[in-house]
This record gives C-alpha cells, structure tokens and sequence, in this order.
C-alpha cells in the first residue's frame, strides 16, 4: 500500500488539474463532513484560480504551493475556513509558516504527484509542503526571509481577490494583514465604494441573451432547455454559480423550491452559501413559470413535492470522470454551469454583433456567468424598484452597503437628467 506524506498535495501539474484526483477528493469531502464544511468549494475556487495561470510555469508553482500550505493550516490545523478568518487567524498562520513542524520540512524538492500519463496519479509520500536548507549535510533552522514572507502575503492576496470577485468573502485577509504589519505601517486598507463599478449585463445586453437561449430552446429543446432554465434561476434569485452546482457534500435538487403553505410564496432555499450560511430567495410568478414549462419538458409534475430529490440540472450523458463518473442522472458540476452560461453569452454576443451593437457584442464576451448574479440584483433595484431591505435579504449580503453598490445610473442617463435642471427654481417671479 501506498504511503502518504504527513501533508497531502491538493494540485496536480495543469494537465491533470481540472480532472480531479481521487485521493484528493476523498480527503477534502472528509474535511468538509468533519470540520469546514466549505472545503470541497473552496477546493474548486483554488482550482479554477490556478487554471488561469497554467501558461505561467513559475506563477503556477508559486501559487499552487503557497495554497497547498494555506489549506493545510486551514483544513488540517485551525479547522476554519478562510471566509470565516479574522486578522489574528492570519497571523496566526504566518507565525505556523516562520515556524513550522519539523517533519513538514523538506530538503529537496521533489514532484508532488508520482504516476504516469496511463496510470493513477499519487500523491508522492516524498513531498514537503516547506523547504529547508542544510549545512554540511546537517539541516540548520528554518527561517522564512522577509521576501519570501512578503511573497506569500501577496499570493495570498491575489486568492483574496479572486474569492471577492466571486463573492465568496468580502474582506482581504491577507492585505488586511499586512496593513497592519511592520511591512505596511504606511498604508491604509480602504475601500471606495464611490468609485466601484459592478460589472453587469445591460438591459439591450441581457435582453439578447434571454432571447438567444429562448431560441434555441425552441429550436433545440434537448440541449437548450436545460440552459433556458440555468439562466431564468441564477438572474431571478442571484445565485452565484456554486448555489447550483454539484460538490462533494451538495447536490442541488428540486425540493429547494418549496411553498409557504401559510402564505402560499414560493421561495429557493440554500442550505450552504458562502462561508456555509444558508438563506432562501423569493421566487417570482415568472420564474415560476418557468420552473413549471422545465418540469413538463422533463416529464415531472408541473411543481416540486416536499423535498423531492430530482437533479436539479441533470446531465446530457453520463461523466467520463469524477466523483460520479458513470452515472447520467447526476447534477452538473461547476464547470460544466459556466461552460452552459458561457455558450449562450457568446451565441447572444455574436447576434448583438450581427445586428450592429458591436460595442455591446465586445463588452458581452468579456463577462460571465458571474456577472449574471451581479445583473439580477442591480436590475431588481434600478429598474423593477425592488426595496432596498428584500434585495439583501434574497442576496445574502452581510451588510446593506454591499447590496447598495449595486444602485446605479447609466453615465447617459446622468447626463440626461442634469442637462437641464436650472440654477433657480424661482427664476422669473415677481
């Protein structure tokens, strides 16, 4: 039998990364039943971060290792997640990080998986998630270099972001850290809302991109149905892409549309968001709507009985990999949601295009599933009026600030309305 190293390598070479490895798997959903229910999500946010730098050789390294480590302190040492961190949990970490267990330290670097291209990838139970040096022979004390400290911050920081750009967390960590360390006496964490600008579909845009995937549903109801109804959910009730997507521990189903049976409103519970808080979202008559004509296509009652387990989002045909490999009737995992949404989001870019909205087409394809989040709120609260208090409620923001980010105006229609207000009201009376 294999044996493991003390710490767990959670990151292939890019190659491999996307699929998954089984040993991995297991690991983190024993985490997320045991500790930190977020793991297995937090797992596929570090993935997707990671993907983006696989044509940096050297970024991907950097970063993969400085996560590794940070998810060891996290999962396997303080039992937290990182959305869930103060500023003295990071220190915290740093002072684990200048200090750590001597039988974590490696003296030379070695791969983190072992296997080839045909086989099952390992995790080498030579790796070490920190690097020593040692001094004729004989290994001399650990010590991490300001530079290398600052590094980590840095990276760190970046995954910060990232986790912010896809509200996961709404605070820096890391930079709230170094703030507030020897290194950043001068500077000062601040957060201009005032000058923040939400990236958001358009009304002309979304309106291209509700008509695309309702086109193609009718066209194409076996493939597009599906897509129709992903889109109609995540704009209607602001879910962010990991409320509809399967993961070790979740699995979206039917029954999370459930009925008042006193007032009769319907409402999309989540049992684990961010930071594993849960909330419900109300449900409109038009959504419901559409929950009903999806229900029909798949041959189901028109609405969800109590705590019905259908799929929510089934697949086309069966997994080649993964945890359910083999099994057809199984939720889609995250990739595959942004995969759907981001099929549609170019097919309406390319009829924006082709109906002359160049400028519109470009600005389309530089967004994503995200931002669709991000559209629902700004719209509910800038064109359908929605009060103020129920957009946080269904957004599940913390904080009224947050949600208030969204209330905005076009620089047009700005400029619209001031164009002609007077100096004094009073003018001309005698």
């Amino acid at each position: 039998m294999n044996s493991q190293p003390p710490v767990l390598p959670l990151f292939d070479k890019p190659e491999y990364i996307i699929e998954g490895n089984p040993t991995i798997n297991q690991y983190i959903t024993n985490v997320s039943l045991s500790s930190v229910e977020d793991a297995s999500l937090l797992l596929e946010h570090a993935t997707d971060w990671l993907y983006e730098e696989r044509y940096s050789e050297n970024n991907y390294k950097a970063y993969r290792s400085e996560i590794t480590t940070f998810f060891h302190w996290c999962f396997d040492v303080a039992k937290l997640s990182p959305a869930q961190m103060t500023r003295k949990d990071m220190a915290k970490y740093i002072d684990y990080c200048q200090q750590p267990p001597i039988d974590l330290i490696g003296y030379f670097n070695v791969a983190q998986f072992k296997g080839k291209d045909t086989e099952q990838r390992l995790p080498n139970p030579n790796w070490r998630p920190f690097i020593g040096k040692k001094n004729n022979g004989k290994p001399i004390p650990y010590v991490l270099s300001d530079n290398a400290l600052k590094t980590k911050i840095a990276i760190l920081s970046s995954f910060y972001n990232y986790l912010i750009t896809e509200e996961y967390c709404e605070r820096n960590l890391a930079q709230i850290w170094l703030n507030h360390s020897r290194f950043g006496k001068k500077n000062s964490y601040k957060m201009d809302s005032s000058d923040e600008k939400l990236p958001i579909f358009t009304e002309l845009q979304w309106s291209y991109v509700i008509s695309t995937v309702q086109k193609l549903a009718a066209e194409n109801p076996n493939v597009y149905q599906r897509h129709q109804f992903l889109l109609q959910l995540l704009y209607s009730c602001y879910l962010r892409i990991s409320e509809v997507s399967a993961r070790a521990g979740y699995s979206p189903v039917m029954g999370q549309f459930k009925q008042n049976q006193q007032t009769g409103v319907w409402m999309f519970y989540i049992p684990q968001s961010k930071g594993g808080k849960k909330r419900s979202v109300t449900v409109s008559k038009s959504l419901l709507s559409a929950l009903v004509s999806y229900r029909k296509f798949l041959g189901l009652t028109e609405l969800p009985s109590f705590n019905e387990n259908t799929p929510l989002f089934i697949r086309h045909r069966a997994s080649g990999r993964g945890r359910e490999q083999g099994i057809l009737n199984a939720n889609l995992g995250i990739r595959q949601v942004r995969d759907d949404v981001q099929t549609i989001i170019n097919f309406a870019a390319d009829n924006a295009q082709t109906d002359g909205f160049e400028l519109d087409a470009q600005q389309m394809r530089e967004l994503s599933a995200h931002n669709i989040r991000h559209t629902g709120i700004s719209h509910d609260l800038n064109l359908n009026q929605r009060p103020l208090a129920h957009v946080q409620a269904d957004a599940g923001h913390e904080s009224i600030d947050t949600t208030s980010l969204y209330i905005h105006t076009a620089d047009i229609e700005r400029a619209q309305s001031a164009a002609s207000k007077p100096m004094d009201h009073l003018a001309g009376i005698n």
